[in-house]
């Protein structure tokens, strides 16, 4: 009625937790809960019913994104600027062009959120802690019911694997690098020396002895977490490197590493939204150099 779950010291886990909360409101049938399945096969199942909706966040904040480059790209397609090779003057560009690049990098990120999805969203659960179970569970139907477009074939292989954690971390870790790419262009042309784009206020900050400075905090923050990310990637696959086969402890580690991923992903793109559709060009300083 309140709205709140009070864990118990006796409860082991979330899921020896849920079934004794059941049991309380409904009575022994609760314990049917549990027929024909592990804990290692259901926090396979959470997890990828967890990363499969937080795949769907992260595809809405990068498409606003993208859309906000693109609406700036129809806006100021007649602004000129230098076009950079080794960050030495190259060829005339047009602003919008170099839009577009970072456009197009993160567009390819968001298609492979898609097939990221795609192997997120296969279920897990029947396979037991190892060897299946004995109950003739229609996993095809809890499948359909659970909203996942298949099932997994090989139960030793289901409770053990977390490519999918794997495969969304390398997404991320990817995706970032294609954030602090556009984070560090913005560094280098808001600076006086180039003094292309001015970021807005609420994405900056001043100095308290240097009152004529203006730091593009957000940005390098952004570039920062980067790095937080591949440590995320790098760690997970670690742990991944010497497991024996099927279900071992080390796999909790997926947790912290897929979360802080999701978490700072989350934040970042939303920094880059506010960033990028506020910032101001200078195209006579641009088309002057």
């Amino acid at each position: 009625q309140e709205g709140r779950f009070d864990a118990k010291a006796s409860d082991e886990d979330i899921h020896t937790a849920n079934e004794r909360r059941l049991k309380e409101l409904i009575g022994r049938t609760a314990g049917k809960l549990h027929t024909g399945r592990s804990r290692n096969d259901q926090v396979a199942t959470d997890m990828r019913l967890w990363l499969r909706g937080s795949i769907d966040d992260l595809r809405r904040l990068l498409c606003k994104l993208i859309t906000i480059l693109l609406e700036r790209t129809e806006r100021e397609i007649d602004v000129l600027m230098p076009g950079y090779t080794h960050l030495q003057r190259a060829q005339v560009v047009r602003w919008s062009h170099w839009l577009l690049s970072h456009a197009s990098n993160l567009s390819c990120d968001f298609a492979k959120l898609k097939t990221l999805y795609s192997t997120v969203n296969v279920l897990p659960l029947g396979s037991g802690a190892i060897a299946g179970n004995p109950f003739g569970v229609d996993r095809k139907w809890l499948a359909q019911e659970l909203g996942f477009q298949d099932v997994t074939v090989n139960s030793m292989a289901s409770t053990g694997d977390r490519d999918f954690v794997a495969d969304f971390l390398y997404w991320g870790t990817l995706t970032m690098i294609h954030l602090s790419k556009l984070s560090e262009d913005l560094i280098v042309f808001s600076t006086k020396e180039f003094a292309f784009v001015e970021l807005s206020d609420a994405y900056s900050t001043g100095s308290s002895l240097m009152p004529q400075k203006k730091n593009p905090d957000s940005l390098e923050l952004i570039r920062g977490k980067t790095g937080t990310i591949f440590g995320n990637c790098t760690g997970f696959l670690c742990s991944l490197k010497g497991l024996p086969s099927t279900y071992n402890k080390d796999l909790q580690e997926d947790k912290q590493a897929m979360f802080s991923t999701y978490d700072t992903l989350s934040a970042v793109l939303q920094i880059a939204d506010g960033v990028v559709s506020t910032l101001k060009i200078n195209p006579a300083r641009s088309e002057e150099r």
